[in-house]
């Protein structure tokens, strides 16, 4: 039976209240940040496509100060470096025609774009189209110069080897921690002559003294290859197999995670292959027995707090997915790590104006 009193009130509430009109002190506050120029907003599927539809900014790697932004959004359109299925390559653009992702995280309570200056500034230039060793060189140089600017690069791969040269610049002044959610360790050692390719850039991270293993846990690891990465339990990182992560329970994994990378500056890298082929079949190396997108979702909510200071996704490869889910995944995982970079960024301004 409808309470009259109680439609009578929604009336008189709600019967002329325009869409950004929000009552609730918490949605307000979203509503507010999300409608701050009006409650017209860009179609989702219009314009220029761009990552997490944040502005598009390719000037901004020109200048001094990177625009004066504080995370960076830029794709990486290389995969010279697979070993098996290619074309990550094309996964920075799969992503950006990625609709509906944010601007709210309800869980984590969020409008990143409300909080800090966030921009699309592009992808990496990359000087050859078959030299991996260059191409390596080009990222390490564009990522040292936004680091040396003060911003947070989240970047999109590519295939995974482009975390050794972004780990080069992040941690080329102090080794970073790392949470390396993956169905692989990555830390085999070289191959037909090449020591760049995407199964062991975490070996040579270490190796270079840029990533420090005792601060690096690795989720998800699974399949036939465990036998390549013993160099991951030889220098102290902590494996957690996907099958570990059912027994143990996600809290526990979060809370392991968040002990490991402690309060220091911590990377995080994110396989899109780390999940289930069920809920990412679009990737080069699908490993059957993986996370879902769920679990991994709630585990990067997990490490809200942490020291944040850089992050990827990588290996979408777009071409074996028919249906995008793939990308619609990996879009999400970026739009989680832009909040734990917003909550890093948002309290360094916080010390530094004096308030706790």
């Amino acid at each position: 039976m409808v309470d009259r009193d109680k439609l009578s009130r929604l009336r008189e509430k709600y019967g002329r209240a325009a869409g950004s009109d929000i009552f609730d002190p918490e949605f307000k506050r979203v509503a507010d940040l999300v409608f701050k120029d009006g409650d017209r907003r860009p179609a989702p599927y219009a314009g220029i496509p761009t990552l997490l539809k944040a502005p598009y900014r390719p000037d901004a790697a020109d200048l001094p100060d990177f625009g004066g932004l504080d995370i960076a959004l830029l794709g990486i359109p290389m995969d010279l470096g697979v070993t098996n299925r290619s074309g990550a390559r094309f996964g920075p653009r799969a992503l950006r025609t990625v609709e509906r992702i944010g601007p709210y995280e309800h869980v984590l309570r969020m409008v990143p774009s409300g909080e800090c200056r966030i921009a699309d500034i592009g992808d990496v230039p990359l000087s050859s189209r078959y030299d991996l060793a260059a191409c390596h060189e080009n990222i390490e140089a564009f990522i040292r110069r936004a680091v040396e600017a003060g911003v947070v690069p989240l970047s999109v791969g590519g295939d995974h080897s482009v975390s050794l040269p972004i780990l080069r610049a992040i941690g080329r002044d102090r080794p970073v921690g790392m949470i390396h959610i993956d169905a692989h360790c990555d830390t085999s050692g070289s191959f037909e002559g090449c020591k760049f390719h995407h199964g062991g850039p975490f070996r040579q991270a270490v190796l270079d003294g840029v990533l420090d293993p005792e601060r690096t846990i690795q989720i998800g690891i699974r399949g036939s290859s465990e036998y390549l990465w013993e160099f991951s339990f030889e220098s102290g990182m902590t494996v957690i197999h996907a099958e570990e992560v059912g027994e143990l329970g996600l809290d526990a994994v979060i809370k392991r995670a968040r002990a490991v990378a402690g309060d220091g500056p911590t990377y995080i890298s994110f396989d899109i292959d780390s999940l289930d082929p069920a809920f990412a079949p679009g990737t080069g190396t699908p490993e059957v027995g993986g996370l879902t997108t769920s679990e991994a979702l709630r585990l990067l909510r997990g490490l809200i707090g942490l020291n944040i200071v850089g992050g990827d996704v990588v290996e979408v490869a777009p071409q074996y997915d028919a249906n995008s889910i793939t990308a619609q995944a990996g879009a999400q995982m970026l739009f989680e790590l832009l909040c734990l970079a917003t909550r890093t960024v948002t309290s360094r301004r916080d010390r530094a104006a004096g308030r706790s």
